[in-house]
Protein backbone atom coordinates (compact mmCIF):
# COMPACT_ATOMS: atom_id res chain seq x y z
CA UNK A 1 0.00 0.00 0.00
CA UNK A 2 1.20 3.76 -0.44
CA UNK A 3 2.63 5.28 2.63
CA UNK A 4 2.08 9.13 2.57
CA UNK A 5 4.30 11.11 1.71
CA UNK A 6 4.65 15.21 0.55
CA UNK A 7 6.34 15.78 -2.69
CA UNK A 8 9.08 18.76 -2.41
CA UNK A 9 8.50 21.99 -2.90
CA UNK A 10 5.17 21.82 -1.27
CA UNK A 11 5.68 25.65 -0.15
CA UNK A 12 3.87 25.61 2.86
CA UNK A 13 6.74 27.20 4.52
CA UNK A 14 9.26 30.46 3.90
CA UNK A 15 12.33 29.28 1.39
CA UNK A 16 15.46 28.84 3.88
CA UNK A 17 13.39 26.72 6.46
CA UNK A 18 13.02 22.94 6.57
CA UNK A 19 9.74 21.52 3.86
CA UNK A 20 7.54 19.69 6.23
CA UNK A 21 6.74 15.82 6.11
CA UNK A 22 3.85 14.28 6.32
CA UNK A 23 3.60 10.97 8.12
CA UNK A 24 4.78 8.23 5.84
CA UNK A 25 2.79 5.05 6.84
CA UNK A 26 1.66 2.28 4.32
CA UNK A 27 -2.03 2.97 5.46
CA UNK A 28 -1.94 6.34 5.10
CA UNK A 29 -3.59 7.79 2.39
CA UNK A 30 -1.50 10.45 0.34
CA UNK A 31 -2.89 13.93 -0.70
CA UNK A 32 -2.15 15.56 -4.08
CA UNK A 33 1.55 16.91 -4.92
CA UNK A 34 0.18 19.86 -6.27
CA UNK A 35 1.74 23.08 -4.35
CA UNK A 36 -0.05 25.73 -3.31
CA UNK A 37 1.20 27.81 -6.18
CA UNK A 38 -0.28 25.49 -8.68
CA UNK A 39 -3.48 28.04 -9.26
CA UNK A 40 -4.90 26.14 -11.93
CA UNK A 41 -5.75 23.40 -9.78
CA UNK A 42 -5.26 23.87 -6.29
CA UNK A 43 -5.58 20.00 -6.01
CA UNK A 44 -3.92 19.71 -2.43
CA UNK A 45 -5.96 22.76 -1.32
CA UNK A 46 -9.29 21.01 -2.23
CA UNK A 47 -8.39 17.67 -0.91
CA UNK A 48 -7.05 19.26 2.47
CA UNK A 49 -10.57 21.02 2.48
CA UNK A 50 -13.17 18.67 1.58
CA UNK A 51 -11.08 15.21 2.00
CA UNK A 52 -9.96 13.72 -1.06
CA UNK A 53 -13.10 11.31 -1.86
CA UNK A 54 -15.71 14.62 -1.19
CA UNK A 55 -13.06 16.89 -3.74
CA UNK A 56 -13.39 14.38 -6.44
CA UNK A 57 -17.34 14.62 -6.06
CA UNK A 58 -17.10 18.57 -6.44
CA UNK A 59 -15.13 18.14 -9.68
CA UNK A 60 -18.10 16.99 -11.07
CA UNK A 61 -20.30 19.68 -9.81
CA UNK A 62 -21.12 22.97 -11.83
CA UNK A 63 -19.62 26.21 -10.87
CA UNK A 64 -22.82 27.09 -9.51
CA UNK A 65 -23.81 23.68 -7.86
CA UNK A 66 -19.85 24.02 -5.98
CA UNK A 67 -20.33 27.44 -4.56
CA UNK A 68 -24.34 26.44 -3.43
CA UNK A 69 -22.88 23.46 -1.52
CA UNK A 70 -19.27 25.54 -0.24
CA UNK A 71 -21.60 28.22 1.09
CA UNK A 72 -23.62 25.31 3.35
CA UNK A 73 -20.40 24.22 4.11
CA UNK A 74 -19.24 28.01 5.40
CA UNK A 75 -22.19 28.37 7.88
CA UNK A 76 -20.81 24.47 9.29
CA UNK A 77 -17.20 25.82 9.99
CA UNK A 78 -18.61 29.26 11.05
CA UNK A 79 -19.07 27.23 14.70
CA UNK A 80 -20.13 30.87 16.79
CA UNK A 81 -22.14 31.88 13.59
CA UNK A 82 -20.61 35.86 14.15
CA UNK A 83 -20.46 35.46 10.17
CA UNK A 84 -16.44 35.66 10.41
CA UNK A 85 -14.21 32.52 9.65
CA UNK A 86 -11.55 32.45 11.35
CA UNK A 87 -8.08 30.80 11.23
CA UNK A 88 -8.93 28.36 14.05
CA UNK A 89 -12.30 27.56 12.55
CA UNK A 90 -10.95 26.89 9.51
CA UNK A 91 -8.09 24.92 11.25
CA UNK A 92 -10.70 22.73 13.55
CA UNK A 93 -12.54 22.41 10.20
CA UNK A 94 -9.44 20.76 8.57
CA UNK A 95 -8.83 18.45 11.33
CA UNK A 96 -12.50 17.28 11.32
CA UNK A 97 -12.17 15.97 7.87
CA UNK A 98 -9.10 14.67 8.30
CA UNK A 99 -10.70 12.55 11.46
CA UNK A 100 -13.72 11.49 9.24
CA UNK A 101 -11.75 10.09 6.46
CA UNK A 102 -9.73 8.20 8.92
CA UNK A 103 -12.64 6.50 10.47
CA UNK A 104 -14.66 5.90 7.15
CA UNK A 105 -12.02 4.44 5.96
CA UNK A 106 -12.16 1.96 9.32
CA UNK A 107 -15.82 1.51 8.59
CA UNK A 108 -15.71 0.30 5.14
CA UNK A 109 -12.88 -2.25 5.93
CA UNK A 110 -14.23 -3.11 8.79
CA UNK A 111 -16.50 -6.21 7.49
CA UNK A 112 -13.26 -7.82 5.61
CA UNK A 113 -11.35 -8.80 8.74
CA UNK A 114 -14.55 -8.91 11.34
CA UNK A 115 -14.92 -12.38 10.38
CA UNK A 116 -17.34 -13.74 13.32
CA UNK A 117 -18.52 -10.47 13.65
CA UNK A 118 -18.35 -9.95 17.11
CA UNK A 119 -17.49 -6.12 16.33
CA UNK A 120 -13.97 -6.94 17.28
CA UNK A 121 -11.20 -7.85 14.97
CA UNK A 122 -8.63 -9.86 16.59
CA UNK A 123 -4.72 -10.66 15.69
CA UNK A 124 -5.78 -13.88 13.91
CA UNK A 125 -8.63 -12.37 12.38
CA UNK A 126 -6.51 -9.71 10.58
CA UNK A 127 -3.83 -12.19 10.24
CA UNK A 128 -5.80 -14.73 7.99
CA UNK A 129 -7.53 -12.37 6.39
CA UNK A 130 -4.18 -10.62 5.30
CA UNK A 131 -1.59 -13.33 4.90
CA UNK A 132 -3.77 -16.52 5.49
CA UNK A 133 -3.22 -17.58 1.27
CA UNK A 134 0.26 -17.43 2.15
CA UNK A 135 0.30 -18.79 5.00
CA UNK A 136 -1.25 -22.04 3.95
CA UNK A 137 0.26 -22.31 0.57
CA UNK A 138 3.88 -20.62 0.70
CA UNK A 139 5.15 -23.19 -2.19
CA UNK A 140 3.08 -21.11 -4.77
CA UNK A 141 5.01 -18.25 -3.53
CA UNK A 142 8.07 -18.85 -5.22
CA UNK A 143 9.30 -15.55 -6.43
CA UNK A 144 11.98 -14.60 -3.70
CA UNK A 145 10.58 -10.85 -4.04
CA UNK A 146 7.29 -12.30 -2.59
CA UNK A 147 8.43 -14.29 -0.18
CA UNK A 148 10.67 -11.53 1.43
CA UNK A 149 8.11 -8.66 1.31
CA UNK A 150 5.53 -11.15 3.16
CA UNK A 151 7.92 -12.61 5.69
CA UNK A 152 8.73 -9.01 6.19
CA UNK A 153 5.00 -7.21 6.33
CA UNK A 154 3.76 -10.35 8.91
CA UNK A 155 5.70 -9.30 11.58
CA UNK A 156 6.25 -5.95 11.09
CA UNK A 157 1.66 -5.93 11.09
CA UNK A 158 2.01 -7.77 14.23
CA UNK A 159 4.34 -5.12 16.11
CA UNK A 160 1.95 -2.86 14.51
CA UNK A 161 -1.15 -4.48 16.06
CA UNK A 162 0.33 -4.89 19.74
CA UNK A 163 1.02 -1.30 19.73
CA UNK A 164 -2.54 0.01 18.92
CA UNK A 165 -4.51 -3.48 21.34
CA UNK A 166 -3.61 -0.66 24.32
CA UNK A 167 -5.18 -3.11 26.71
CA UNK A 168 -2.87 -6.39 25.53
CA UNK A 169 -6.17 -8.59 25.19
CA UNK A 170 -5.37 -9.27 20.92
CA UNK A 171 -8.71 -8.22 20.20
CA UNK A 172 -8.94 -4.80 18.70
CA UNK A 173 -12.17 -2.42 19.05
CA UNK A 174 -12.85 -0.13 16.56
CA UNK A 175 -10.54 2.41 18.08
CA UNK A 176 -7.75 0.53 18.11
CA UNK A 177 -8.02 -0.68 15.12
CA UNK A 178 -8.06 2.47 13.87
CA UNK A 179 -4.72 3.26 15.46
CA UNK A 180 -3.88 0.46 13.94
CA UNK A 181 -4.62 1.06 10.39
CA UNK A 182 -3.78 5.28 10.71
CA UNK A 183 -0.80 5.56 13.51
CA UNK A 184 0.03 8.75 12.56
CA UNK A 185 -3.22 9.77 13.92
CA UNK A 186 -2.09 8.89 17.15
CA UNK A 187 0.43 9.53 19.96
CA UNK A 188 0.70 6.95 21.19
CA UNK A 189 1.99 5.23 18.15
CA UNK A 190 4.76 8.02 17.40
CA UNK A 191 7.36 5.41 18.02
CA UNK A 192 5.85 2.76 15.72
CA UNK A 193 5.42 5.30 13.04
CA UNK A 194 9.05 6.74 13.95
CA UNK A 195 10.31 2.80 13.43
CA UNK A 196 8.73 2.31 10.21
CA UNK A 197 9.56 5.20 8.67
CA UNK A 198 13.89 3.93 9.47
CA UNK A 199 13.39 0.92 8.62
CA UNK A 200 11.43 1.71 4.84
CA UNK A 201 14.65 4.47 4.41
CA UNK A 202 17.48 2.36 5.72
CA UNK A 203 18.45 0.38 2.82
CA UNK A 204 21.93 -1.00 4.22
CA UNK A 205 20.29 -1.65 7.62
CA UNK A 206 22.35 0.01 9.84
CA UNK A 207 19.77 1.61 11.73
CA UNK A 208 20.45 5.37 10.24
CA UNK A 209 19.25 7.61 7.01
CA UNK A 210 21.97 8.68 5.28
CA UNK A 211 21.72 11.22 2.55
CA UNK A 212 21.86 8.83 -0.59
CA UNK A 213 19.20 6.65 1.10
CA UNK A 214 17.04 9.99 1.90
CA UNK A 215 17.47 11.47 -1.51
CA UNK A 216 16.06 7.56 -2.63
CA UNK A 217 13.21 7.51 -0.98
CA UNK A 218 11.89 10.47 -2.80
CA UNK A 219 13.74 10.28 -6.19
CA UNK A 220 15.02 7.49 -8.72
CA UNK A 221 18.03 8.64 -9.94
CA UNK A 222 18.98 8.04 -13.92
CA UNK A 223 22.48 6.22 -14.38
CA UNK A 224 24.36 9.28 -15.52
CA UNK A 225 21.43 11.48 -15.54
CA UNK A 226 21.13 15.12 -13.71
CA UNK A 227 19.43 15.45 -10.63
CA UNK A 228 16.49 18.01 -10.64
CA UNK A 229 16.72 21.12 -8.87
CA UNK A 230 14.36 20.49 -6.26
CA UNK A 231 16.71 16.56 -5.89
CA UNK A 232 19.84 19.64 -4.85
CA UNK A 233 17.37 21.21 -2.65
CA UNK A 234 16.59 18.17 -0.64
CA UNK A 235 20.19 17.46 -0.24
CA UNK A 236 20.39 20.54 1.33
CA UNK A 237 17.85 20.16 3.61
CA UNK A 238 19.01 17.39 4.85
CA UNK A 239 22.18 18.84 5.59
CA UNK A 240 20.94 21.87 6.99
CA UNK A 241 17.69 20.70 8.63
CA UNK A 242 17.56 17.16 8.95
CA UNK A 243 20.99 16.16 9.89
CA UNK A 244 20.67 17.62 13.29
CA UNK A 245 24.50 16.65 15.16
CA UNK A 246 26.01 16.99 11.73
CA UNK A 247 27.23 13.38 11.67
CA UNK A 248 26.02 12.79 8.08
CA UNK A 249 23.06 10.40 8.88
CA UNK A 250 19.78 10.41 10.66
CA UNK A 251 18.90 8.38 13.75
CA UNK A 252 15.63 7.87 15.28
CA UNK A 253 15.89 11.10 17.18
CA UNK A 254 16.50 13.07 14.07
CA UNK A 255 13.52 11.11 12.54
CA UNK A 256 11.01 12.31 14.71
CA UNK A 257 11.91 15.94 14.50
CA UNK A 258 11.11 15.33 10.76
CA UNK A 259 8.17 13.47 10.23
CA UNK A 260 6.43 14.39 13.44
CA UNK A 261 7.89 17.98 14.38
CA UNK A 262 6.51 19.56 17.37
CA UNK A 263 6.14 23.24 16.00
CA UNK A 264 4.30 22.22 12.69
CA UNK A 265 0.54 21.67 12.59
CA UNK A 266 -0.23 20.73 9.25
CA UNK A 267 -3.71 21.60 9.45
CA UNK A 268 -3.14 25.19 10.97
CA UNK A 269 -0.32 25.59 8.25
CA UNK A 270 -3.12 24.62 5.38
CA UNK A 271 -5.85 27.17 7.61
CA UNK A 272 -3.47 29.64 7.42
CA UNK A 273 -2.67 29.47 3.72
CA UNK A 274 -6.19 30.25 2.73
CA UNK A 275 -7.21 32.70 4.55
CA UNK A 276 -4.06 34.63 3.37
CA UNK A 277 -4.81 33.77 -0.41
CA UNK A 278 -8.48 34.54 0.26
CA UNK A 279 -8.36 37.70 2.92
CA UNK A 280 -9.63 40.50 0.12
CA UNK A 281 -9.71 43.17 3.35
CA UNK A 282 -6.63 41.71 5.11
CA UNK A 283 -8.72 41.75 8.67
CA UNK A 284 -6.95 37.90 9.10
CA UNK A 285 -10.95 36.36 9.14
CA UNK A 286 -13.12 35.98 6.11
CA UNK A 287 -16.26 36.37 5.49
CA UNK A 288 -18.68 33.57 3.33
CA UNK A 289 -18.42 36.89 0.84
CA UNK A 290 -14.61 36.40 0.59
CA UNK A 291 -14.40 32.89 0.05
CA UNK A 292 -16.99 32.27 -2.53
CA UNK A 293 -15.20 35.12 -4.34
CA UNK A 294 -12.19 32.85 -4.62
CA UNK A 295 -14.58 29.75 -4.56
CA UNK A 296 -12.20 27.64 -6.93
CA UNK A 297 -9.64 27.53 -4.35
CA UNK A 298 -11.73 26.14 -1.81
CA UNK A 299 -13.74 23.37 -3.55
CA UNK A 300 -12.73 23.92 -7.69
CA UNK A 301 -15.20 22.42 -10.20
CA UNK A 302 -14.47 21.12 -13.59
CA UNK A 303 -18.08 20.66 -14.92
CA UNK A 304 -18.16 17.63 -16.27
CA UNK A 305 -19.82 14.32 -15.50
CA UNK A 306 -22.31 15.77 -13.28
CA UNK A 307 -25.55 13.86 -13.39
CA UNK A 308 -26.12 10.89 -12.56
CA UNK A 309 -23.24 10.76 -10.25
CA UNK A 310 -24.72 13.50 -8.11
CA UNK A 311 -27.75 11.49 -7.03
CA UNK A 312 -26.35 10.67 -3.19
CA UNK A 313 -26.77 13.65 -0.79
CA UNK A 314 -23.37 15.29 0.31
CA UNK A 315 -24.59 18.24 2.29
CA UNK A 316 -23.58 16.27 5.56
CA UNK A 317 -20.17 17.88 5.38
Amino acid sequence: AARGMAGAGRGLVALGGPTPRRERVHHQPELSRQPHEDNQSHQYDHEAFLGKEEATTFDQLTPEESQGRLGKIVDRIDSDADGYITTEELKMWIKRVQKRYVYENVAKVWSDYDLNKDDKISWEEYKQATYGYYLANPEEFEDATDQFSFKKMLPRDERRYKAADLDGDLLAEREEFTAFLHPEEFEHMNEIVILETLEDIDKNGDGFVDEDEYIADMFSHEEGGPEPDWVRTERDQFSDFRDLNKDGKMDADEIRHWILPQDYDHALAEARHLVYESDTDKDQMLTKEEILENWNMFVGSQATNYGEDLTKNHDEL
